[in-house]
């Protein structure tokens, strides 16, 4: 029997991909017990330290860092980094005393999941890409359940701890039901024209940005663009493009209304990062995923793949993505009927009950 959750540890960060799903799971489990006490474990330094207060939870954070790919004199601290942060880990589950605990990945997750498990608190984690971390395989041993987002992951875990709930997004997000009209309105655009979405992320995406400076006066008047080109780049790509740019290309540091851009759509071009491409699934529209090739183990191709495979997808590496990128985006937005497969396949792998299952999970560990 499913019990209420009063107290949880949840842990992990480094990247809003990790810390946003977090943040998902504590408002979920809030909306079923509002006097339910959560704490957050993080890794001092890094942005889950800000964003975690800023969404009203408490966070502690540990001394931990990665190990880096290069020699580095850094390295050689790291084994003792981890055994004090397990240490300092263990200490503060045993103060606060949850009935559960959540690695969400990131560098917290693992001395904090660790030492749960030595505690015997009832431990998840949950894995949002196709292709898992180092941290999450080590944790799989001892955990009782691994949340998973995609088919196959039996391959890295035991398979009979497996739930596949698809990864918990924000729900403010991707509710985009009956908003074209309001959309188009917000940002200004025609109904009689197409819509191309470029969303490279809060800081923005290098390749994505040049692929746009290279094609600008490649796009026809009757197509108009939502660029959202990143904080990184805002200012340089003004002073660079900002007087020539035509009146149908919306570019913007940083989009307020993620809900609304997309109801605009009628393609999107994005990295693939796990929550993005779970978030693209929920919304249905056509989609070009642009990998990006800075991220460990080549997550993002792997993440592109698992859509790719099922005609959910068109993939362009970030390699050829300045040559060919917009017109492929061009192409695609002529071709209804390609667009309508594309539409229905991703809609198929969509998860919108990823955050109630995840929760669900956790009480019945309880």
């Amino acid at each position: 029997m499913k019990k209420r959750i009063e107290r949880a540890i949840i842990s992990g960060g480094g990247t809003g991909g990790h810390i946003f799903p977090a943040i998902a799971i504590a408002d979920e489990i809030r909306k079923r017990n509002p006097e339910a006490e959560i704490l957050f474990v993080g890794a001092v330094g890094k942005m889950e330290m800000e964003k975690v207060p800023a969404a009203g939870y408490k966070i502690i954070g540990l001394e931990i860092v990665g190990l880096k790919r290069e020699l580095a004199l850094s390295n050689f601290a790291l084994p003792f980094k981890i055994v004090k942060s397990i240490l300092k880990a263990r200490k503060i589950i045993k103060d606060f005393n949850p009935q559960v605990a959540v690695g969400v990945g990131g560098y917290a997750s693992g001395p904090t999941l660790k030492a749960a498990t030595m505690l015997n608190i009832p431990s998840i984690v949950q894995e949002q890409n196709s292709f898992p971390g180092k941290t999450n395989k080590l944790l799989a041993k001892k955990v009782q359940r691994i949340c998973v987002a995609y088919d196959g992951l039996d391959r890295f875990f035991p398979a009979d701890k497996i739930i596949l709930t698809g990864n918990p997004t924000r729900s403010d997000m991707v509710d985009i039901t009956g908003k074209k009209e309001d959309a188009l309105r917000y940002y200004g655009l025609s109904s009689d024209k197409q819509t191309m979405l470029i969303i490279g992320g809060s800081l923005g995406a290098r390749t994505l940005n040049e692929s746009m400076t290279e094609s600008l006066q490649k796009i026809p008047a009757e197509v108009q663009v939502i660029w959202q080109c990143g904080k990184l780049y805002h200012n340089k790509l003004k002073e660079a493009v900002g007087a020539n740019l035509p009146s149908n290309i919306k570019m913007m540091q940083f989009i307020d209304r993620m809900d609304l851009a997309y109801a605009a759509a009628d393609i999107v071009i994005s990295r693939a990062g796990a929550i993005s491409v779970s978030e693209l699934c929920l919304i249905g529209k056509p989609v070009i995923l642009v990998p990006s090739p800075n991220v460990a183990e080549d997550h993002q191709t792997k993440n592109a793949m698992a859509l790719v495979e099922k005609d959910a997808a068109i993939l362009v590496k970030d390699v050829d993505a300045k040559e060919v990128l917009i017109a492929k985006a061009l192409e695609l937005l002529q071709d209804n009927s390609r667009k309508e497969v594309m539409s229905a396949n991703i809609a198929k792998l969509g998860k919108p009950n990823a955050t109630a299952e995840i929760v669900n999970t956790l009480e019945e560990l309880i």
